[in-house]
């Protein structure tokens, strides 16, 4: 499969941030940022090329559309990667990344096209939202599993029943990978376009994005035990009170919403 990446000339965060809204409803499937660029990525087979131009139209910025092979993913993505830390809590390297000091945990991470590094603000807030609940002993259900990357963590808290899911060949693939190089490989990994699961975990992740997420919460609601944590993301502030609303459906207690730039983090008590 290729990828297509869009380059967009951008002015300021505030900016970036509402085109990112723009481009998620387009299914784009992740994003890297600098002060002047924004770089979104979405699968050759799904670009919807005029819905896109008008898109940078209405904001009138420029913008390049370049195709990613597979074999050149590495490359791009290790000329823009940098460590990154959560609160001294957890530290996301690549291989080549010297190991953190005074980090509790760490994840090394090799993306393949796979959404979920720790540096959009989505995956940052999910760890963040982690850090506050124990996994010891817990099972998890990490729905849009990505590269992986919540799934390790849970792993790496103590977590010994996880089963992670995802669509996409190049995430079942890559999560594969660095399930083995963070020594987690006993999570089970599904490939598969829903939440739909014949079981009940304590926690239950999904970082994905509004749509996907209101398609799937009555199967999400159906995965989590009573007195179970739900954390989602994938959102921005907009889309707040939609979630919330729809979450009252199943009893589900707003909790806490950890917000970063545009977007939002949401955790519920089931």
């Amino acid at each position: 499969m290729q990828y297509i990446e869009i380059q967009v000339e951008i002015q300021n965060s505030i900016e970036s941030e509402l085109i990112m809204a723009e481009l998620l409803k387009l299914n784009f499937e992740s994003f890297e940022e600098t002060e002047t660029i924004l770089k979104a990525y979405i699968p050759q087979n799904i670009f919807e090329e005029t819905e896109t131009m008008q898109i940078v139209h209405n904001f009138e910025v420029k913008c390049s559309v370049n195709i990613i092979e597979q074999q050149n993913w590495n490359q791009v993505w290790e000329s823009n990667f940098e460590p990154i830390s959560v609160d001294n809590f957890v530290g996301v390297r690549a291989h080549f990344h010297p190991s953190f000091q005074n980090t509790e945990y760490e994840i090394v991470i090799t993306p393949k096209m796979s959404f979920g590094t720790g540096h959009h603000a989505t995956t940052y807030m999910m760890m963040q939202l982690m850090q506050h609940i124990n996994f010891k002993e817990k099972s998890v259900f990490d729905f849009g599993t990505g590269t992986g990357i919540l799934a390790i963590l849970a792993a790496k808290m103590g977590s010994t029943n996880i089963l992670a899911v995802d669509y996409d060949d190049w995430c079942i693939e890559n999560a594969t990978e660095n399930f083995a190089q963070n020594s987690v490989s006993f999570i089970d990994l599904l490939k598969a376009d829903t939440a739909a699961t014949n079981e009940q975990f304590d926690i239950v992740i999904a970082n994905i994005n509004k749509n996907i997420i209101l398609d799937n919460l009555l199967l999400l609601a159906k995965s989590v035990v009573k007195s179970g944590m739900v954390l989602l993301s994938g959102l921005l502030q907009e889309d707040e009170s939609e979630i919330v609303a729809a979450s009252t459906h199943f009893g589900w207690k707003h909790v806490e919403t950890c917000t970063k730039g545009n977007w939002i983090a949401l955790k519920f008590a089931a």
